[in-house]
């Protein structure tokens, strides 16, 4: 990989300031200063700008809590997305959202370039379980967990797999539940709609955890913490 590359993909600057820190002399590999923009190094070669060695690092993984309004996307030309709430430092090359959340929706989103894991989290043979809390409008009873766990069928003939679902909270008074359910595949506005089949709506939906990735519970709205080697273990 060329030097003024892999400077840009550690997100040291942007490619265009990385010439000026080449032409500056201040970037060195292996203790030898660079003298052109089209030096090629490798993994293990080490690379220092002004002293401070820029570590290579193939993939990064974000766990973000994501806020209401934001689009689970890299980018929009009028709405803000996921990518946005990342420090500019962390917007690596190639960082994308695993899967997608509404809009609307809140809770455990995973940001990475890592291709692989995010087929193996998304892919529809892959059924990774997902685990939502909502708030209903309409009373949620055991008669909706029976069909849930039945596997349903949609209006539009969409054949659903089976879903767990657990009643947090009953308001019989104000037609209102909450509701937790996990289930082992991502159709679009899939608890949305599974909801709406059953006469509810859903008012509120906060995604808690996917797979072995659960949402810290002490991780604000909004806010991320990058994942440690070990999680990313744990979680493939």
């Amino acid at each position: 990989m060329r030097i003024d590359k892999y400077l840009a993909n550690m997100n040291v600057d942007s490619r265009k300031e990385v010439h000026q820190l080449i032409k500056k002399g201040v970037v060195a590999v292996n203790g030898k200063t660079v003298k052109t923009l089209k030096e090629k190094i490798n993994e293990n070669d080490v690379v220092t700008v002004n002293g401070e060695e820029i570590a290579y690092q193939k993939y990064h993984y974000f766990l973000l809590n994501k806020p209401k309004g934001v689009l689970s996307a890299t980018e929009d030309r009028s709405q803000k997305t996921v990518i946005s709430l990342l420090d500019p430092q962390d917007r690596y090359q190639g960082i994308v959202p695993v899967g997608r959340l509404d809009k609307d929706t809140t809770g455990l989103l995973l940001l990475t370039n890592d291709g692989q894991l995010n087929h193996e989290l998304v892919a529809p043979n892959k059924h990774v379980a997902k685990v939502y809390r909502a708030e209903i409008a309409g009373v949620a009873d055991e008669e909706t967990a029976k069909a849930f766990a039945s596997g349903m069928m949609l209006g539009d003939g969409t054949k659903l797999k089976p879903a767990k679902l657990k009643i947090l909270k009953q308001d019989r008074e104000n037609a209102t539940s909450e509701i937790e359910i996990e289930i082992s595949e991502g159709k679009y506005h899939q608890i949305k709609r599974m909801f709406g089949a059953v006469g509810m709506k859903v008012t509120a939906l906060d995604r808690l955890s996917m797979g072995n990735l659960h949402l810290p519970s002490d991780l604000k709205r909004g806010k991320y913490v990058e994942l440690s080697l070990d999680e990313i273990k744990n979680i493939k």
